[in-house]
């Protein structure tokens, strides 16, 4: 028989087959494998598949053999990740605000190639998420990288830093002025991105959205901010935190109605404190910085939470209320 050009590779070329076009729910005979392989310009035995295959399962490619009848299927079991987690990798990307469309577009299609063809359509199915918000900034996915690689070279950074304006355009906070600042965590939260470090300035922790960062670059200046971050907890940062606003930190008392109780729970945590004050309220005592974002939680969770102290956050809370009510009255 006549070898083909690519006959070298033919073993590569059955991984890659068998992958493709099996799974549990579809597999393929020798037959079929070898008219596949004739795609690639291969000419096969079936004495020299066997082989091929005995040395690919030694390799660790789980190749299942079945007997139907008179003849053999082929397929791969189990995967490095099942559909399941697969899925899971999809709608993370899918769901993130931080990564533009056509880098999700990107990055799904590389994770539809970590399963069979006949898999990756049910992936395809679930990616389709209407009127979802996706970020513009096409740098934001380099940026991370940059961050981490600065991150493990132990190296500031240096990126301008802007937000929108009514006309939806670029305003560089600082006049544009270039800012220099210790990265030393990345978090995730309410769909954005952060990076979270030391501004050597302020001498203090700050945070910032990591798709309003632009023309980043990764310097050899030497980090600082090592005690403050010898302890420091991400979780417990994020937190305090809503929506990643920054504001004076402050143990607030509140009392809510034992129906919130989970809400409670779902942002601060299950080493939250409740005291139950009668049958159908309870009280917590939780460290927040005071923000508008604070209070926007609380107003969505309206009558059924009060702040009971400190006096001043209860005076904030007041006013913010009556500024609102004069928007609606006539």
């Amino acid at each position: 028989m006549a070898k083909g050009s690519n006959q070298k590779l033919k073993i590569l070329y059955l991984a890659k087959i068998l992958q493709e076009k099996t799974d549990e729910e579809h597999s393929m005979t020798m037959p079929q494998i070898i008219d596949e392989l004739k795609r690639y310009g291969i000419s096969a035995e079936r004495k020299s598949l066997y082989k091929d295959m005995e040395e690919l399962e030694l390799y660790g490619l789980d190749i299942i053999k079945e007997r139907r009848g008179k003849e053999f299927l082929y397929y791969i079991g189990s995967r490095e990740f099942e559909l399941a987690e697969l899925k899971l990798l999809v709608d993370s990307v899918q769901a993130a605000k931080f990564i533009t469309s056509s880098k999700s577009e990107s990055l799904i299609k590389k994770i539809e190639a970590l399963t069979s063809e006949h898999e990756a359509r049910k992936l395809q199915r679930q990616v389709y998420v209407a009127g979802r918000i996706k970020t513009s900034n096409e740098s934001v996915f380099y940026n991370v990288d940059d961050i981490h690689k600065a991150i493990g070279n132990n190296v500031k950074i240096r990126f301008r830093y802007f937000q929108w304006n009514v006309k939806k355009e670029r305003e560089f906070r600082k006049n544009g002025d270039w800012y220099c600042i210790s990265p030393w965590a990345l978090s995730w939260d309410d769909e954005n991105y952060y990076m979270v470090g030391y501004d050597d300035e302020a001498q203090m922790i700050k945070h910032y959205r990591v798709d309003k960062m632009t023309d980043l670059s990764v310097t050899k200046e030497r980090r600082d901010g090592k005690e403050s971050f010898q302890h420091f907890d991400m979780a417990n940062y994020a937190k305090k935190l809503f929506g990643m606003y920054a504001g004076e930190k402050e143990i607030v008392r509140l009392r809510l109605k034992n129906s919130l109780a989970g809400v409670v729970i779902d942002r601060f945590g299950k080493d939250v404190t409740f005291f139950q004050t009668d049958k159908d309220h309870f009280e917590v005592a939780v460290n927040v910085a005071v923000s508008g974002q604070f209070f926007g939680w609380l107003f969505a969770l309206g009558e059924d939470v009060s702040i009971l102290s400190p006096d001043y956050v209860v005076e904030q809370m007041k006013e913010r209320l009556h500024k609102m009510s004069k928007n609606y009255n006539n």
